[in-house]
């Protein structure tokens, strides 16, 4: 199925991406852990004509000690918080599954995709690290092979029980007395290294049937889950031409896996910094820098300058066929929120992200089968 435009993302973390934004006056710090502070934010990149907003979260702390923007609000009750006072715009938390029972993600995601009327999408992260492993004292700390294997079967487990419920199993007939038609929920009957799970859910199958579910591709772990598992795969890149030959990589990789590729967007990360000027930009971070040691992955594309030049930037990655879309990740947030509202980007007139992906809505697994049917 072909791709539905250019997508354009924003990430938002806390404050914004550098791990001083806090300390910039506009930055709002003492508005963070509010509900008032995320809905301006995710309304404004809505109003910017931004397609989705990806919301971060871990079960660790930042590290960087007290400089830095410590805490966090969990990423899924941020997303419920902004659904009400949003129309179109995809909302995309992040929610680990290292710690996490597979049960309770499906039916926070699928509760997030009934109160958003369609827009919602679940970012699979792992948990690494001892302090993680520490916080929760239910296992030791795991290498990146095991996380993801676990990822894995959790993100199995999940889209089954998004699919437990046939669509039309909820039936509210009246003169008998039944609310749902049995023969339509399914157990899931799920058996694997890490999980076993009966099912069925307890939500009834959402409006987007199956919502978005996205990966980073950082490494060979993930990047296996990525190509078997996601809608949307994220990617880093330190220049258009590198991104270019990952999303060539990436849709050869879907091909042999047996996916279209063009079932698939790769969205490319992008830094960004704006400003009246290029010149104003760099100062700002310098600043910035000056404060606190920037946290930059080894693959980070940057942008600092106008709304005029992330403009051109952005029809470069287009042409350039370097990605399907970005994610910019914003190192003050606010700042860049309040810029982006000059993007004047024409508003998606679709509904639900699937339909704004260009992608089908799926046909419960379920529906042809008697198999798993409750009695």
């Amino acid at each position: 199925m072909a791709h539905s435009g250019f997508f354009l993302a924003v990430e938002m973390a806390g404050t914004g991406a550098h791990p001083a934004s806090w300390r910039r006056a506009d930055s709002r710090a003492e508005d963070l852990f509010t509900g008032q502070y995320w809905v301006d934010l995710v309304v404004a990149a809505e109003r910017a004509g931004l397609d989705a907003v990806f919301l971060p979260d871990s079960f660790g702390v930042q590290p960087g000690g007290p400089g830095v923007t410590r805490g966090r609000l969990d990423a899924v009750a941020i997303a419920a918080r902004v659904a009400a006072v949003t129309q179109r715009i995809g909302l995309v938390p992040q929610a680990p599954v290292t710690h996490t029972e597979p049960f309770h993600l499906a039916k926070a995601i699928q509760s997030l995709d009934f109160a958003t009327l369609g827009r919602a999408g679940w970012e699979v992260t792992v948990s690494e690290g001892d302090e993680q492993a520490r916080a929760f004292g239910r296992k030791p700390a795991q290498d990146a092979a095991s996380l993801w294997h676990e990822a894995d079967e959790a993100i199995e487990v999940v889209t089954r029980l998004w699919d437990s419920w046939e669509d039309d199993a909820e039936i509210r007939d009246a003169p008998t007395g039944r609310f749902i038609d049995r023969d339509k929920l399914h157990y899931i009957d799920f058996t694997g290294d890490n999980f076993a799970v009966k099912g069925p859910s307890i939500t009834p199958r959402s409006p987007q049937g199956q919502p978005i579910v996205a990966v980073r591709a950082d490494g060979a772990a993930d990047t296996a889950i990525a190509l078997h598992r996601a809608d949307l795969i994220r990617i880093g890149a330190p220049d258009l031409d590198a991104a270019r030959a990952r999303r060539g990589e990436l849709r050869s990789a879907l091909a042999a896996a047996g996916r279209d590729p063009d079932s698939v967007h790769i969205l490319l990360d992008l830094d960004v910094h704006l400003a009246d000027s290029a010149d104003t930009a760099a100062a700002e971070l310098r600043t910035l820098d000056g404060w606190a040691d920037p946290v930059t992955g080894p693959t980070a594309l940057r942008h600092l300058g106008t709304i005029e030049t992330l403009r051109e930037l952005l029809a470069a990655v287009d042409g350039a066929a370097a990605a399907d879309g970005v994610v910019l990740r914003p190192l003050a947030l606010p700042a860049a929120v309040r810029a982006l509202s000059a993007l004047d980007r024409k508003p998606p007139s679709t509904t639900t992200f699937r339909d704004r992906l260009g992608l089908a809505r799926p046909a419960s697994r379920y529906a042809t089968s008697t198999e798993g049917t409750l009695s």
